[in-house]
């Protein structure tokens, strides 16, 4: 089978990140690393907080941490959240790890000696009251494009253009606040982009046709606008230095990499991380899945919309100028915004949920699923009380958990803790195999396209199939004049609950492994379903015990989403 390299945007070290993060990166690629490894694939799913730059710097700060005390700890604090949601990472690294300092120094030697690095006097915002040059997140203001008045000066958050510090308008300084701030002079080391458009115009060419139209668009868009040559450093305490064999100036002065230089190349630092991590006894090949393996490794990016650039343009660029045979991206799935009522997230507006809030009201099958069902793929999605209320008691709880319990329930108080045998298969089982089989090529056709929302579609046709069968054949009333047929109907039902149980599994992990459970099947080692399985409906054979599970998904009531609301807030009349 094919090998499949997956990696999801790195989350920034400063902070928990809210659902709308969760869906436009890790999750989907959790549950498309899960569908690959279930259908017999050789999967790595790489990931890494993303700990430099500005960010980590202001956080620590504000926690009264040094930064690398302060990023141990949210490394860990993230981590466990995503543990929470049951996120299946082969690895989670991180980018302050010396593997990264290594290949990110190797990187910029490699451009340099091919002539795309170029060392240049520019004109920097200066702070006096902070007596430092200030990068370009250290500055804030209004960015002159939309009128955000939060922008940073590397990009502004509400209309994603690049920005210059110097132009946002009333500046002032992130440390301070100060408003005296002056333009000096310093030396920066800067990518030269402009002499790579054409190379990464020809790559984009080849590759793009697969990805969706949100990845395409924001990258012909850069392009056609042009590519700029990029400053890669910056004057921070905290990054990967800039070599002194290379650079002594900028190294003697303390030049750090620019943080959206180093991150993506995490990417490849993250996965000699889980090389060197390997226990005794076992070998793990990095290279074999980064270095000349164009043929052999299929790569699939996800990330939401912002990030989107700087992997379909600035990181090839980067790869393309070292003149090596590094892996570059085959599929890069971008995703719009989850918004909350149509509103942004804000942390300090306490508007929003966000990851480890959420795991403290449900469990993490509850927001895998409707994250996924929901996912802002052609367009913005918004999360609202209401909805996720809706879509939990509609399709989690009444079409999945219900269908499970009140076959499992009703078999065992009519024939005991095993599978029941009854008649053979008859018409309505055979027609009911052909409906099934045909539910789960759509799913199937839909997970390999990286279509989540008309995945989640599917698979709930899926569950909602069971029930039109068990609605059709009655047992409750089968059973009063054949008792044989109501056992046939439950056998076949209960086939019914182990096959969700296996396909359902990239969604719901969790709730899978408690319906496979169920049932005492000796050596069931099956990760997916045939077509000829599908059909047959008899992997669970009459005469295999069972046991009826606690209550799969609990209905949200009007009281818990009354509770919701005044918790989070973004309730339409607040």
């Amino acid at each position: 089978m094919a090998r499949h390299l997956v990696t999801s945007a790195l989350p920034y070290i400063n902070g928990i990140k809210h659902l709308g993060n969760m869906v436009g990166s890790m999750l989907p690629a959790d549950v498309y690393s899960r569908y690959l490894r279930q259908r017999g694939h050789d999967v790595l799913y790489i990931c890494a907080t993303d700990e430099h730059g500005t960010p980590a710097e202001l956080a620590a700060k504000e926690a009264g941490l040094s930064v690398d005390e302060f990023c141990a700890k949210a490394h860990d604090a993230q981590k466990a959240v995503y543990d929470g949601f049951e996120l299946a990472f082969d690895y989670f690294g991180r980018s302050s790890s010396q593997q990264n300092v290594e290949i990110t120094q190797h990187f910029a030697r490699k451009l340099n000696e091919n002539g795309f690095i170029e060392e240049r006097a520019i004109r920097q915002v200066y702070s006096p009251v902070d007596g430092r040059f200030l990068p370009d997140r250290y500055v804030e203001g209004t960015c002159p494009h939309c009128g955000y008045d939060k922008a940073r000066g590397d990009q502004c958050e509400s209309c994603t253009r690049v920005l210059d510090p110097t132009d946002l308008i009333d500046p002032r300084s992130a440390i301070s606040g100060s408003t005296d701030l002056e333009v000096r002079e310093t030396k920066h080391l800067f990518l030269l982009q402009s002499k790579l458009q054409h190379e990464v115009e020809e790559w984009i060419a080849t590759v793009s046709a697969e990805w969706p139209h949100l990845s395409t668009s924001i990258a012909r868009k850069w392009l056609t606008e042009g590519l700029n040559d990029r400053a890669i450093t910056r004057d921070l305490d905290w990054g990967v230095p800039v070599p002194a064999d290379t650079w002594p100036d900028l190294a003697a002065e303390g030049k750090v990499f620019y943080v959206w230089f180093d991150a993506p190349i995490e990417y490849i630092g993250a996965t000699k991380e889980w090389a060197d991590a390997a226990g005794d006894g076992e070998t793990r090949d990095w290279r074999s899945w980064w270095y000349e393996v164009d043929d052999s490794v299929r790569y699939t990016q996800f990330m939401a919309k912002d990030n989107v650039p700087f992997h379909t343009v600035m990181f090839p660029a980067t790869e393309l100028g070292v003149r090596e045979p590094w892996k570059k991206v085959d599929v890069v799935k971008g995703f719009n915004w989850l918004t909350y009522y149509g509103g942004k997230f804000s942390t300090s507006q306490k508007r929003g949920v966000f990851t480890d809030a959420a795991l403290e009201i449900l469990p993490g099958d509850y927001w895998r699923y409707f994250l996924i069902a929901n996912a802002p793929e052609s367009d913005d999605s918004s999360f609202t009380w209401e909805h996720f209320t809706a879509t939990v008691n509609k399709d989690l709880a009444d079409t999945l958990g219900n269908f499970v319990n009140r076959v499992l329930s009703f078999s065992r108080k009519r024939f005991g803790d095993d599978v029941p045998a009854g008649h053979a298969a008859g018409e309505a089982e055979a027609k009911l195999g052909e409906e099934i089989a045909q539910l789960l090529a759509d799913y199937e056709e839909q997970m390999e396209a990286l279509q989540f929302r008309k995945a989640a579609a599917a698979l709930r046709a899926l569950w909602a199939a069971g029930n039109s069968y068990l609605e059709e054949k009655a047992p409750w009333l089968e059973i009063k004049t054949d008792p044989d047929g109501a056992a046939l109907t439950l056998r076949t039902a209960m086939n019914l609950i182990h096959l969700y149980a296996v396909v359902s599994e990239p969604f719901i992990p969790s709730t899978a492994a408690a319906m496979r459970g169920a049932f005492a099947l000796e050596g069931d080692t099956a990760t997916w379903v045939t077509a000829e399985q599908t059909k047959a409906l008899d992997t669970v054979p009459a005469g295999t015990a069972f046991t009826v599970p606690p209550v799969l998904f609990a209905k949200i009531t009007e009281e818990d989403l009354e509770s919701y609301r005044d918790r989070f807030g973004g309730a339409p009349d607040a």
